[in-house]
């Protein structure tokens, strides 16, 4: 089914689907693209950018595999520019991939809770790092980031919701996105792009 049709049974969000189409992407190595996300953590695209294309100059421009990581001493990661508890982070990520064996092929095999619980036992992986995963990496069509500051400033525009109380905020946005399911990554797409605009 057109995950547009779906999604236009809301007026409110119909109102701001515009032209675009989006289609999701299967990454490979997500590993790594669990260690990118925590490098690009409080960073704007572009400098995060930079700081990934220079953590893979490390490998000659080849993704690492999380041993190689492990294997890089922390004064290179941080010479990429990545801060002490960054550095941290992606060493335990790798570590963690390693020893609990995360590998794409056991990732896609399991849902989006499990996946989400599993790696956010990582320090420093919080639920909206693996969200974001599970989304730009994995490809899943029903993922609500209701954390995503971007995702509440959109919702609360469109669906005129109150930010005084953001545990009520939040309850509303889940509310309100129960109704895009299964297609609420969709939904967050559209949400950013027309805030963006």
């Amino acid at each position: 089914m057109d995950y547009r049709k779906h999604l236009r049974k809301d007026d409110k969000l119909a109102a701001i689907l515009g032209d675009t189409v989006h289609e999701l992407k299967l990454h490979k190595n997500i590993p790594l693209r669990l260690m990118a996300s925590i490098m690009s953590q409080q960073l704007s695209t572009k400098v995060a950018k930079v700081i990934f294309h220079r953590f893979l100059s490390l490998y000659n421009g080849k993704e690492p595999r999380p041993q190689q990581v492990l294997d890089t001493a922390p004064e290179t990661l941080r010479g990429i520019g990545l801060s002490n508890a960054k550095v941290s982070y992606v060493r335990n990520v790798a570590q963690f991939c390693i020893d609990h064996k995360i590998t794409d092929t056991k990732l896609q095999k399991m849902e989006n809770e499990e996946i989400i619980e599993q790696l956010t036992a990582i320090k420093g992986v919080g639920k909206w790092t693996v969200e974001m995963l599970l989304m730009f990496s994995l490809g899943r069509e029903d993922v609500f980031a209701v954390d995503d500051l971007g995702i509440q400033q959109a919702m609360c525009k469109v669906y005129k919701i109150s930010t005084a109380d953001k545990k009520k905020m939040k309850a509303r946005m889940l509310k309100i996105s129960a109704n895009w399911s299964p297609y609420r990554t969709y939904a967050c797409l559209h949400l950013w792009g027309w805030k963006d605009s």
